[in-house]
This record gives C-alpha cells, sequence and structure tokens, in this order.
C-alpha cells in the first residue's frame, strides 16, 4: 500500500458511518450534559445479549449408560459435628436409571 491513498473498503466504511451519524440526527442536550441519558438502556441492550450457559455432559467412570439414561440425584442437608460445634452441610447422593 501506498502512502498517498486509502484502501476502498476503509473510504466506503468512513462514508457509511457518516451517512448514519447524519441520519440519526445531532443528540439531545439533556442527556449530554446530565450524564444520566440513554446508558441504563444500553446496559439492559448489553445484559440481554449474554451468551447461553454452557451444556454440561456429566459421564461416568465406571459403565456406559444407554442414550437414554438419565442421572438422579437426591440432596438434603445434614449435621456435621466440627471443633467448632455442630455444623449444618448439604448432601448429595447421584445414580444413573435407563
Amino acid at each position: 500500500m501506498r502512502m498517498g491513498r486509502l484502501p476502498v473498503n476503509l473510504l466506503v466504511s468512513v462514508a457509511l458511518m457518516a451517512a448514519s451519524a447524519s441520519a440519526a440526527g445531532p443528540a439531545p442536550v439533556a442527556s449530554t450534559q446530565a450524564g444520566t441519558g440513554d446508558s441504563g438502556l444500553r446496559r439492559a441492550e448489553m445484559s440481554a445479549q449474554r451468551p447461553p450457559r454452557p451444556h454440561l455432559v456429566i459421564r461416568p467412570h465406571r459403565f456406559r449408560p444407554g442414550p437414554t439414561a438419565r442421572r438422579f440425584c437426591r440432596t438434603w442437608l445434614a449435621q456435621e459435628y466440627r471443633l467448632s460445634g455442630p455444623v449444618i452441610v448439604p448432601q448429595m447422593r447421584c445414580w444413573w436409571e435407563q
């Protein structure tokens, strides 16, 4: 690339940005002076664009369940005795069923 010339894609992108800025019009004066404006709206838009939660795949070590197998878990609270005194801790037991 020579120093005196700009690439065509750069010129097109600058022209599109200028056209979109002029079509939107000037920003309201109250929002720029107050500092609040639509920043809350932008935050809401960004929170709506969070990626979906990752899918967790659990594979047992000892055997391979069939494709229709499901994992069931039972949870409860149990009292354990520690040096500081009795403590309630969560417990869980899981198993596979076809």
